[in-house]
């Protein structure tokens, strides 16, 4: 216990270190009294911060002035932080001035719940909610955002990926119906793919996901959740990695970096490549049908799950979203939960769905799924229900949750874009990989961290 301690205080002294030139250069221009945006004043309260921005914050607003609305006691006041948000939460949390809850992304709760900075909310439920949670929650959100057995992070908006396509570009390529298999799909991606006179690729006919998004489908992952141990050479996630080169290999790594960067770097707004044709067969996520509805509403697409390899395993996929985490010195953590609760739809699903139709983000649970708004909205965007029945299923996978998350993620993504640029080959990209990681563990059980 001595040398956690002893870890967990270097732990905070080198992040201090690290984010305070951060913050100094992303904190607001101006500091905003909390006491000027309150609407209720005689309410408890409760602080929260979130990353969102532009039209995204629009929709935030909307589920706090719903909450604050909705009872008497409490009054969210919502503050956006994006850009510098982990920082600022960081320095707040080391100072002992942290929000009461906090909307979060990134991939850093293992690590937040290492240094001892989040409160489990295993400590906050009642038996009834935890029971209410594990009995009607889908297999990923109850693994999402959990660390060494217990949920740091309450998931408030899934994501899984799918595939986008163009059924006009398959008919005309002589393609009846969506293919079964991801072999059928990587062959018949291939004429589905339209070079310019020079050779220079003009339209890609698939793109697909991630190393670690597509893996699972090979029967492959990056960690035993049974055995608590990473498995990054696991045998299958090279298979999934030779075929995700052969892929770009087979269509030029020259080629594909020229067209990529070609392509607008701005996925938001009308600017997703998919929309204006770049791609015959895209793999991406839900939040892409809301944007087709806003900035290309005439657009002809379909949605499919990604198909597994013969043998492998089907409507598999990683899981991941935005999560609420409460600091565990916030001041109003019961109002904080209260929140939670409110938005995510352990409390009312019925009323939460409304919200998740507003994020065009996925259910935590049948019955958000079930709830006639959310309904309504699946009838609107048929599309959208791939994505629905993706995140329900239990082969959905999550990233490891170890306390060096974000290391892993790095070098899991520097190794496979050197595989796919054609500069180490998939054999040598999963050696590597486990050799980094090692090694890592090593230098943090030197520096005394249990992990």
């Amino acid at each position: 216990m001595a040398a956690r301690s002893l870890a967990i205080v270097r732990w905070i002294g080198v992040s201090l270190a690290l984010v305070f030139a951060i913050w100094l250069y992303a904190r607001p221009a101006r500091k905003t009294d909390a006491t000027s945006l309150r609407r209720y004043p005689n309410r408890i309260s409760v602080r929260f911060w979130h990353m969102w921005s532009a039209e995204w914050k629009d929709v935030v607003d909307r589920i706090v002035d719903r909450f604050n609305k909705s009872q008497d006691k409490y009054e969210v006041i919502a503050l956006s932080v994006p850009g510098g948000a982990d920082a600022k939460f960081l320095l707040g949390a080391m100072g002992g001035d942290p929000p009461d809850v906090m909307a979060q992304w990134n991939p850093v709760i293992p690590t937040w719940a290492e240094g001892g900075m989040l409160l489990p909310f295993e400590d906050i439920m009642s038996p009834q909610e935890r029971a209410q949670f594990e009995r009607e929650s889908y297999p990923i959100v109850k693994r999402v955002g959990q660390y060494k057995g217990k949920t740091y992070g309450f998931p408030i908006g899934l994501q899984v990926k799918g595939v986008f396509y163009m059924p006009q570009a398959f008919k005309e390529a002589g393609i009846k119906e969506f293919p079964k298999t991801w072999e059928e799909l990587v062959s018949v991606s291939e004429r589905l793919t339209k070079r310019d006179k020079e050779g220079n690729i003009v339209r890609l006919g698939f793109m697909p996901g991630s190393w670690t998004e597509t893996a699972p489908l090979f029967g492959g992952d990056f960690y035993d959740f049974k055995q608590g141990t990473l498995t990054l050479d696991n045998p299958k996630n090279l298979a999934c990695l030779e075929n995700l080169v052969a892929i770009r290999k087979r269509d030029g790594y020259d080629a594909v970096s020229r067209f990529q960067s070609s392509l607008n770097s701005s996925s938001y707004a009308g600017g997703w490549p998919f929309i204006v044709g770049a791609f015959a067969a895209d793999v991406d996520g839900p939040w892409r049908v809301e944007q087709i509805s806003k900035y290309a509403p005439t657009l002809d697409y379909a949605t499919a799950l990604v198909p597994p390899p013969k043998g492998g395993t089907p409507g598999a996929g990683l899981g991941s979203g935005n999560f609420m985490i409460i600091p565990r010195s916030a001041r109003q953590k019961a109002g904080a939960w209260a929140f939670i609760k409110f938005w995510s739809g352990l409390e009312d699903p019925e009323v939460a769905a409304e919200f998740y139709v507003w994020g065009g983000w996925l259910p935590p649970s049948d019955a958000v799924a079930r709830a006639p708004i959310y309904q309504d909205y699946m009838r609107k965007h048929p599309q959208f229900r791939t994505f629905v029945e993706a995140i329900s299923s239990p082969n959905i996978r999550a990233q490891p949750p170890v306390a060096y998350q974000v290391f892993v993620n790095d070098a899991i993504t520097k190794l496979e874009d050197q595989a796919l640029r054609g500069e180490i080959s998939p054999g040598q990209a999963v050696s590597q990989l486990r050799t980094k990681v090692d090694q890592e563990v090593l230098r943090r059980k030197r520096l005394g961290y249990d992990e």
